[in-house]
């Protein structure tokens, strides 16, 4: 049996991902020198490892993958493995190389889907349907992130399990890029990630803006099939800030069935329009509350969704009605989506999901990096 060579190992390592950047590790030149020496105890490969960051959160991981793919290795008895971590400028490099030439990453070009989810007043449950959308999608497979732009109200990271402030989960610095913290198969960032618990964000137009577009271009969500941005109710600043961002986004307005919240709800319909953007269909949340007898109680009223619908010229997307369950997983960080898919507002967001991601995302607009040269 011939000795492996350094080829032979780099090839394994090639196998290798970052779990938080997603792409191979010897892409991301963390492989610094691979060397195969043959001794009287056996062939040993040499590692020399370059970590992105001190105290890399996913460090361990990475570690092992390594010892297991090279160990792995017809050939090779032992593994040397040097672990250190990145000079400032390999990592300027790496940043550069992963930011490429677009400054807007999820500009009118991306293969990303945008979809907003908006609604004309607080209390309708936009972020409940915004995090149970996210997660039904990336259980069919999609690669989803969430951008939570509720910067007052923030609770995403609540929602899905990632809790906030001193002991929630916190995004990964690599040079000015942020890696954010993934749930239930989702990519989130959220400003709930960066403030202590009990802190009000009281910020005005313009610092509102920078956050907004912070989100979205130094976070490094990787190659992402659809990108949901929660919204803040209303059509303030946030809500123009992304409609100038992200013209082409697409918009999902969620009402309750009242009609009040439905009057309201179209508002933020018509300001979504008014950038550029397309209104996509309406969610009606809260839509009824299902008795022991089979009848349906209508808290809420009934006929804010198709009101809003009607005015809109777009359809009812979905209807979801109210649920125990939705409510203690999102208490839990727990979605119901994964944990009660039985569920009638489960079914409904995963219905929901289902139509979105049949839809895709036309390649009319968008230029293509085909050359006739």
């Amino acid at each position: 049996m011939s000795s492996p060579d350094a080829g032979a190992v780099r090839s394994a390592l090639a196998r290798v991902t970052d779990p938080e950047i997603r792409r191979p590790i010897t892409e991301l030149d963390m492989v610094r020198e691979v060397r195969v020496e043959a001794g009287p105890r056996g062939t040993t490969a040499h590692v020399d490892l370059r970590l992105t960051i001190v105290g890399c959160p996913a460090a361990d991981t990475i570690e092992r993958d390594v010892r297991a793919a090279v160990l792995g290795v017809e050939g090779v008895d032992e593994i040397d493995l040097e672990v250190g971590v990145m000079t400032v400028a390999e990592r300027e490099a790496l940043v550069t190389r992963l930011r490429g030439s677009r400054v807007m990453p999820f500009g009118p070009d991306s293969l990303t889907r945008v979809i907003a989810v908006t609604s004309g007043k607080g209390g309708v449950g936009k972020s409940t349907v915004t995090a149970g959308l996210a997660v039904a999608l990336a259980a069919r497979g999609l690669r989803v992130g969430l951008v939570d732009a509720d910067v007052f109200g923030f609770s995403i990271p609540g929602i899905l399990g990632l809790g906030s402030g001193p002991d929630g989960a916190k995004p990964t610095p690599v040079g000015d890029l942020m890696m954010p913290p993934e749930a239930h198969g989702v990519k989130v960032i959220s400003i709930g990630m960066f403030v202590d618990p009990g802190t009000a964000v009281s910020w005005r137009g313009p610092l509102l803006h920078r956050t907004v577009q912070q989100f979205l271009t130094d976070t490094w969500f990787g190659d992402l099939d659809v990108l949901l941005v929660d919204l803040p109710p209303g059509t303030g600043d946030v809500a123009i800030s992304l409609g100038q961002l992200l013209p082409h986004a697409e918009v999902l307005v969620v009402t309750t069935p009242q009609p009040a919240a439905a009057d309201v709800a179209e508002r933020s319909g018509l300001l979504a329009r008014q950038t550029g953007q397309t209104v996509l269909g309406v969610v009606e949340n809260m839509a009824g509350l299902a008795q022991p007898d089979g009848s349906v109680l209508d808290l809420f009223g009934s006929g804010g969704g198709d009101a809003v619908a009607e005015r809109l010229g777009v359809p009812v997307l979905a209807r979801i009605p109210l649920s125990v369950a939705l409510r203690e997983g999102g208490d839990a960080g727990e979605p119901a989506v994964l944990t009660s898919p039985e569920d009638p507002a489960s079914a409904a967001l995963a219905e929901l999901a289902a139509r979105l991601a049949s839809r895709g995302r036309g390649l009319a607009g968008r230029k293509l990096p085909v050359s006739t040269s």
